[in-house]
């Protein structure tokens, strides 16, 4: 009865370790085009100091497009750079279940956007918001976790 009580006791112990973890957005990431509906870059996105940047790692292009892009409409230390490798996510710090007061560019325009994120699907999904102003002007990408 002793070995049953605990096993019953390690057993509660060990999932309530498991439900105190939290998800977070610290990974790879695969953004969809808008457009299209096909995969467009992975976004690998790491915590410095509880700060979150997000970098594309690879882009997926057509054949018969540059392979190697640049940022040529960025307009500040971004413009004329490579897009692979290149930081388009920053400043994002938790805010209850959400991150906020970062922002993100958009290599295709070079225009740079507030942020905000917000995981879903149990930590499998991220609501990518840019927006100019107030979120309630802006658009909103899934991503969905590559790891």
């Amino acid at each position: 009865m002793k070995r049953l009580l605990l096993m019953i006791i390690a057993t509660v112990l060990t999932a309530g370790s498991g439900w105190a973890q939290e998800a977070s957005p610290v990974g790879l990431w695969k953004n969809i085009d808008d457009n299209s509906g096909k995969p467009k870059a992975l976004i690998r996105i790491t915590d410095s100091n509880g700060e979150l940047k997000g970098r594309i790692e690879k882009l997926f292009r057509e054949s018969g497009e540059d392979p190697a892009p640049k940022c040529t409409k960025c307009e500040d230390a971004r413009k004329d750079q490579p897009v692979i490798g290149m930081t388009i996510l920053s400043g994002m710090k938790r805010d209850g279940d959400e991150y906020n007061g970062g922002q993100i560019l958009d290599p295709d325009n070079g225009r740079v956007y507030r942020s905000k994120l917000k995981l879903t699907d149990s930590g499998k999904k991220l609501n990518v918001r840019g927006f100019i102003g107030i979120p309630m002007l802006g658009r909103t990408q899934t991503w969905l976790r590559e790891e």
